[in-house]
């Protein structure tokens, strides 16, 4: 059966080559070469003796001052983006290094550089073999120039971005857009443009056919084998899930013949690692590593496991918030049956480890029980249940980390609202 190329399917795909480093600068490259040759058809036009005379000996300075520059430019900026990375991988976590290194900004910076250092290579050497009549040459000039001014713009913008990028500030807003990104696209599509799944999952199991992580489920593949053999399927390892011998991805309700188990396992991508593209959940991961690491106590910094709380407060306060009429996405794949998040895993993945590695620090323990309190009170029933049993937890951590009486007190005093521990 042949592939499906769906829009969801393309979108991973350019997710995956946005990563890559190359891609941008190469295909600037290739534009670059191709503006030269272009620049030559100004020849064969009947506007050529409408342009004026460009002194050859000029154009080929200009050209060499700028083949001479791009290139120390574009390796002083490839050492400067590899500082950032280094820097964000150490001080946040190392999960975060996929949304830094996809940052546009000095991806651009890195491919105008290369491109403008390509151009003048190819340029001159079109000069020097008069690639040019008079109409070229003046044609070149003006691209020259344009490409000069690109340098500049782009250079000033590039520097004031490199001072962020790597910084806790800009990584956490890096981590909690993908995030956010995440959680939108699941709130449009709670069950992945499938049908809701419900009681426990029969028939055929379909495994793993390698470990890994699940990075994304095709459900068009899905639905278009699952039409052609007369079948159901019913999802059972959603993105983010961890994939190891005996455990399922999917189930087919009915008898065994028939089930086309490579076909199915085909349409999960497992990998090494986690994304955020279609694993909301990871971005909660993320941000919590990233409080935890700064509640170390080589590290000692309460005021970014802080406001990591609030950014956690803000992602699922937009995830409870109601989808307009025209957002939701109505299932397209009736046959296949997608199980929806558990806030309550959610809650495990964001406030599990700042509760207990902030538990001795009380700014953040008050900050943690203020927004559990926040969310507890947004009227969502299993949120609420979510934020009280994590409230009751922290409370609990505190009790027995904080030397203070009166520090623990306050903190009693803030997490009242969740009740006794035992009252599950």
């Amino acid at each position: 059966m042949g592939r499906i190329m769906s829009a969801e399917r393309l979108r991973f795909v350019f997710n995956r080559f946005r990563e890559r480093l190359w891609v941008k600068p190469l295909g600037v490259a290739l534009l670059s070469i191709a503006a030269v040759f272009l620049a030559s058809l100004a020849d064969d036009t009947s506007l050529a003796r409408l342009f004026p005379r460009t002194a050859v000996d000029s154009l080929e300075t200009l050209l060499s001052i700028m083949a001479s520059s791009m290139l120390v430019i574009a390796t002083f900026s490839v050492g400067s983006m590899v500082a950032a990375y280094n820097a964000a991988s150490s001080s946040a976590t190392p999960r975060s290094f996929g949304v830094v290194v996809a940052d546009d900004v000095s991806q651009n910076a890195l491919s105008t550089f290369i491109g403008a250092f390509i151009f003048s290579i190819v340029a001159i050497t079109a000069v020097k073999n008069n690639g040019f009549e008079a109409a070229g040459l003046f044609v070149l000039f003006v691209l020259t120039a344009l490409v000069f001014a690109l340098v500049i713009f782009t250079f000033v913008r590039w520097v004031d971005r490199i001072a962020r990028l790597g910084r806790m500030g800009s990584t956490i807003d890096k981590v909690e857009a993908a995030a956010a990104e995440a959680l939108q696209r699941r709130r449009r599509a709670p069950t992945l443009g499938g049908v809701p799944a419900e009681g426990a999952p029969v028939g055929q199991a379909v495994f793993a056919p390698s470990v890994g992580y699940v990075q994304q489920i095709d459900m068009y593949r899905l639905q278009a084998w699952a039409e052609q053999a007369g079948r159901r399927v019913r999802v059972v390892a959603l993105p983010g899930a961890f994939l190891f011998p005996g455990r399922a991805l999917a189930y087919v309700p009915g008898p065994a013949e028939g089930v086309d188990h490579d076909e199915v396992a085909a349409a999960f991508d497992i990998g090494d690692e986690r994304l955020f593209d279609d694993d909301p959940r990871f971005g909660l991961v993320v941000l919590s590593e990233i409080a935890g690491r700064a509640l170390s106590p080589g590290v000692n910094d309460p005021g970014t496991a802080i406001d990591v709380i609030g950014t956690l407060v803000r992602l699922f306060v937009q995830w409870r918030a109601p989808c307009p009429a025209d957002e939701p996405a109505r299932p397209i794949h009736d046959r296949v049956a997608v199980p929806e998040l558990d806030i309550a895993d959610m809650f495990d993945d964001a406030f599990t480890a700042i509760g207990r590695d902030g538990a001795d620090t009380v700014e953040v323990v008050l900050r943690l029980l203020k927004a559990l309190h926040a969310l507890a009170d947004t009227g969502d029933v299993a949120m609420a249940a979510a934020a009280r049993w994590h409230a009751r937890r922290a409370l609990a951590c505190a009790e027995s980390r904080l030397p203070v009486a009166v520090d623990l007190a306050r903190v009693r005093e803030a997490g009242a609202f969740a009740g006794p521990m035992a009252a599950d």
